[in-house]
């Protein structure tokens, strides 16, 4: 990865895995790996204030991740991807009914006065 793009980011969990990826999502083996002429490359310029951890895993023997060219993973990483997307547009449009619901309620406590 190049760690010096501005699309890069990283997040290391409390159990020592980390995940890098492009926000952009343009790395055709993404997450792992950016393109050497990648067209949308920015190098960073300002990095006030953070702190910059070890990328390394907590365990040594972990094994590299599969490529994602690889169509059986490039599949289920278009296919978890599906599926998050679907879940947050049903929530979307729970809150939504929630919303309407609530004004609902509040013009029939006004009536009632």
């Amino acid at each position: 990865m190049r760690t010096d793009c501005r699309h890069y980011q990283s997040r290391t969990y409390g159990s020592g895995e980390a995940v890098r990826k492009c926000v952009l999502d343009l790395a055709p083996e993404a997450p792992w790996k950016c393109p050497a002429d990648c067209p949308k490359y920015e190098r960073k310029m300002i990095d006030a204030g953070w702190q910059y951890g070890s990328l390394t895993p907590k365990k040594p023997d972990v094994p590299e991740p599969l490529s994602a060219s690889d169509p059986d993973v490039a599949a289920l990483l278009d296919e978890a991807e599906s599926i998050v997307n679907e879940v947050g547009f049903q929530l979307l449009a729970e809150e939504e009914r929630k919303a309407k619901r609530k004004l609902f309620r509040k013009a029939n406590k006004k009536r009632k006065r």
